[in-house]
């Protein structure tokens, strides 16, 4: 089975956005427009297959982008020239996830943060001791761009020890490190980021 034969979380754009009465372009942070919208994707999302849902935007794929922070730093990552996606290569991105699966679970919460562990377990070395909390702080939705339009993400910060060692698993296409806000924000390595992790930092600065 492809990757486009997939089924994967969808929501209806309609219901998520409530008629787009709570549509917004880039990230919100604000706490009753976040709530509003996750109250609407746990009560009517279902499953579709991925290749479908690429296609039509009235369904919204609800994307977990989780940032991990320790301390006063941030874990960044650029994809490497030997990467599949060469559009991506040495650009700066702050967010770890992927599209949802269907799991059995009690509640949509339970159903996020199964796959939000899966997406963290596949890409990075992370003890699992090491996590302390994680919390959303916002959503992302980009309806200027033909891949954002499909998507909405559901930003969480994944807070860790000071002491937790943290490592991307494919070394040879992509390489991480530790950045400060400052650093992120400063306007050389501001303009190498995808725009998702743009509009973190532009939240995280407020």
């Amino acid at each position: 089975m492809g990757k486009m034969d997939e089924q994967i979380l969808v929501a209806p754009r309609e219901s998520v956005f409530q008629s787009e009465t709570l549509t917004f372009q880039g990230l919100t942070g604000e706490k009753t427009t976040t709530d509003a919208i996750m109250k609407q994707i746990k009560e009517t999302y279902k499953e579709m297959r991925r290749g479908d849902a690429e296609e039509d935007a009235s369904f919204k794929q609800p994307i977990p982008y989780v940032v991990i922070r320790r301390g006063d730093e941030f874990f960044a990552y650029e994809r490497l020239a030997g990467g599949g996606e060469s559009r991506l290569h040495n650009k700066l991105s702050l967010g770890f996830g992927g599209h949802m699966n269907h799991i059995e679970a009690d509640s949509f919460d339970e159903v996020l943060r199964i796959n939000t562990d899966r997406e963290l377990d596949e890409e990075l070395e992370l003890a699992e001791d090491d996590k302390v909390s994680i919390e959303t702080i916002g959503l992302i939705n980009d309806d200027e761009s033909e891949v954002g339009r499909v998507h909405i993400g559901i930003l969480s910060v994944l807070d860790v020890k000071d002491t937790a060692q943290v490592s991307v698993k494919e070394t040879d296409q992509i390489a991480g490190h530790w950045m400060k806000l400052e650093q992120l924000a400063d306007q050389e390595q501001y303009d190498r980021m995808e725009t998702w992790s743009q509009f973190v930092v532009d939240l995280l600065k407020k």
